[in-house]
């Protein structure tokens, strides 16, 4: 395994080989890592110095070259100590073979991940090549501030009803003769409710874990996406709202959907809810059969739902589904379009948000017509 080799690039630039296991990457040229890649051959000079380590270091390629590596890139630990000097790459123990993850610093204090790989020229000889790579903290950071914004959220969501399934409980244990049937009712139907609510927490959770990590899965069976629709609507009817604020328009016929139907109410609920309460007039459901298989394009499902509400502010359309996005009115997580967006897609299919005509906000969804899970 060899990183000796230099050669010109198509653009004049030298390039360089590294081995496959370099920033998890092989058979590339090194400026099309995302990766910074430096490599220091046998006396501790640098000899290779990709785009991505110029970006991250800020030390142009041509003045890294040739040099110790230890002045083109002083790295140097959160105590101030020197990494080389401390590692000792060259005059360590033989045995070592790489050096694991660790958070440095560079000049000026700027953080940046670093792993390190030995190539020998045999199993305890000396270091033929140091492979350094490279990555930038705020990828990363920006991660950890999500997830912990994530759990801030959450937390501060699951304390309103745990406190009040507390305060009930323990009220109800302590003076249970003390209150009315209608009373002790009341209460327990708080309760309830409270526990419902937790329980939608704790399924979003899940629902954004499985989306982010791709282990979302999708069982198709047959749904009648209008059947569906039909039902939001008549429990919203059941619940008080007007008949007359919901309208279903479907244009048949459309063709055969099959997805997964416990998913597929998730979006519609949500779409709905948002509607209703955050838009105002009549909320209108228009369901369509999109391109034809003969005009080129596959076939599916348009579902749109829009209202007749103030609608959403040009500026925040591109934050619609992004985490916490809750929009001029309080209320919620703020994680329920994001959810919506990622089993829209886990589907296949594609959600846009924009201006209904009659000025509210409109969501329009499209899913494939696919195939049943045993055949997809």
């Amino acid at each position: 395994m060899s990183v000796a080799g230099t050669s010109t690039g198509p653009e004049g630039r030298d390039t360089w080989d590294a081995p496959a296991s370099s920033c998890g990457a092989g058979g590339l040229a090194p400026d099309q890592l995302p990766d910074g890649l430096v490599v220091a051959d046998e006396r501790g000079r640098v000899v290779g110095f990709n785009a991505a380590a110029e970006r991250i270091t800020a030390v142009p390629a041509d003045e890294a070259l040739g040099r110790p590596l230890e002045k083109a890139l002083p790295l140097e630990d959160l105590e101030g100590r020197r990494w080389w000097q401390l590692t000792d790459p060259y005059g360590g123990l033989s045995t070592r073979t790489r050096q694991p993850e660790r958070n440095l610093l560079l000049p000026g204090g700027r953080e940046v991940l670093v792993t390190a790989r030995y190539v020998r020229t045999a199993p305890l000889g000396p270091v033929h090549r140091l492979i350094i790579c490279l990555r930038d903290t705020e990828a990363r950071r920006r991660t950890e501030r999500s997830h912990a914004e994530l759990i801030a959220t959450v937390a501060h969501e699951l304390r309103s009803p745990l406190t009040s399934v507390k305060g009930f409980t323990a009220t109800l244990l302590a003076k249970w003769e003390r209150f009315t049937d209608d009373q002790k009712r009341l209460m327990l139907e708080t309760v309830d409710a409270d526990a419902d609510r937790v329980t939608r927490l704790i399924a979003e959770l899940l629902d954004i874990s499985r989306i982010d990590s791709g282990r979302l899965e999708v069982r198709r069976q047959p749904v009648d996406i209008g059947a569906a629709v039909s039902r939001h609507i008549q429990a919203y009817v059941a619940a008080g709202q007007s008949a007359g604020r919901f309208l279903l328009r479907i244009e048949q016929p459309l063709p055969d959907l099959w997805a997964d139907p416990d998913k597929i109410d998730q979006v519609l609920s949500n779409l709905l809810e948002n509607a209703v309460r955050h838009g105002e007039g009549t909320v209108t459901i228009d369901i369509t059969p999109t391109a034809s298989p003969r005009e080129g394009e596959e076939a599916g499902t348009s579902v749109t739902v829009s209202d007749e509400g103030s609608g959403i502010p040009e500026e925040s359309m591109n934050r619609v589904f992004t985490r916490f996005w809750r929009g001029s009115k309080r209320g919620g997580t703020g994680l329920g379009l994001y959810i919506v967006k990622g089993l829209v897609e886990a589907h296949g299919g594609t959600i846009t948000v924009g201006r209904a005509r009659g000025g509210g906000a409109e969501f329009r969804f499209t899913l494939p017509v696919s195939a049943p899970a045993y055949l997809a």
